[in-house]
């Protein structure tokens, strides 16, 4: 009996098919790709949350790089020195101010409702508004189509637990964070790790500049901001001042809030009180945004305005107040990144021969 041909190739249906092995490969990149959008978009929380603890650990590693030029002693020292002095401030902050700042933000509370019914009163009756019931209607409404994404920081216990992760996340960092890069460049492919640690240190370097600016700016708003209001007589000028120097983190949005609280407390005690508040507010944003901000922009990171406002909006849209408290870092390190990335392009560029 003949010998009857048999075929020697692999099926289409069959792994070891060439054709199929470069499909399937191809399939688990788009199908990763997804996983890991869908993942991310899951686990956006507890993202933001690491993220604000490294960005809190930026902070302190830019307290011990600041000491540790004037005492020469050990990291961890260092640290402890940083934390100890941190926690003095907030508590000596608040034993001598506490129970004027508590008193201060019940009458700010009162004063603020007071001055948002004058002027829906008004607008009302101007035509300009729907009426008081409406408006409540209106304000329930938008309070319950919250997203999903922001009501987690609504209540006080879930933004205490929110604060102790970051600050314990930023500890274990700031405590070695030597050892965390190692870990992420290890998750990158080998031929990849040294351009990846120079970007990582690039970002590490940029995040400290802003945030160093960002305090030196949110300390001189806060201290100006109360002695002119204390000096025109503007009621609650402490506590104004300390949430001028708390929005200050968030440029463009936190001055715009800062300014019409301190405003709307002004005029409850007289046009003239409200006009001076006014006038401390162009100023002390004036000085902010033409002196103190050019001279810090020069020293740390250059970002326009118009790119962190647009960041701004968009980050709070997605993660609410927490994205907005963060969306200047995220900015920051996008920005430091692609500029390594078009840096490397023009070297690979002018390395190739004409």
């Amino acid at each position: 009996m003949a010998d009857v041909p048999r075929v020697q190739d692999a099926s289409p249906n069959e792994l070891r098919d060439p054709f199929i092995r470069q499909e399937l490969k191809r399939a688990s990149v788009w199908l990763g790709l997804a996983g890991g959008i869908a993942l991310a978009v899951i686990l956006v929380q507890p993202l933001l949350i690491i993220f604000a603890g490294l960005v809190f650990a930026a902070l302190l590693d830019g307290g011990v790089r600041l000491l540790g030029k004037v005492l020469p002693i050990g990291r961890g020292w260092r640290l402890l020195i940083v934390v100890l002095l941190t926690i003095a401030f907030l508590i000596g902050t608040f034993y001598l101010t506490g129970v004027q700042v508590a008193d201060q933000f019940g009458q700010l509370r009162t004063t603020l409702e007071a001055q948002a019914n004058r002027a829906a009163g008004w607008l009302s009756s101007q035509g300009l508004m729907p009426g008081a019931s409406d408006v409540s209607g209106i304000a329930r409404q938008a309070l319950s189509s919250v997203g999903r994404i922001t009501s987690w920081v609504g209540t006080a216990f879930g933004a205490l637990t929110t604060m102790f992760m970051i600050v314990v996340i930023g500890l274990f960092v700031a405590m070695d964070p030597g050892t965390y890069s190692r870990g992420l460049e290890w998750m990158v492919p080998r031929s990849n790790r040294a351009e990846f640690a120079v970007v990582l240190q690039r970002m590490g370097k940029t995040l400290r500049r802003l945030l160093a600016g960002r305090l030196l700016g949110m300390a001189a708003e806060g201290v100006l901001t109360w002695i002119a209001l204390s000096i025109g007589g503007v009621p609650m000028a402490m506590i104004l001042g300390i949430l001028t120097g708390l929005l200050a983190f968030i440029p463009n949005i936190g001055a715009f809030i800062s300014g019409a609280l301190m405003i709307a407390v002004g005029f409850s005690a007289g046009s003239d009180v409200g006009f001076w508040a006014i006038g401390t507010y162009v100023i002390v944003q004036g000085f902010d945004g033409y002196v103190l901000l050019p001279i810090v922009a020069k020293k740390t990171v250059d970002l326009p305005p118009a790119l962190t406002l647009g960041a701004q909006i968009m980050a709070s849209a997605l993660f609410g107040i927490l994205g907005l408290a963060l969306a200047d870092p995220m900015t920051a390190m996008v920005k430091t990144a692609l500029e390594r990335s078009a840096e490397r392009e023009s070297e690979m560029d002018n390395s190739e021969p004409a």
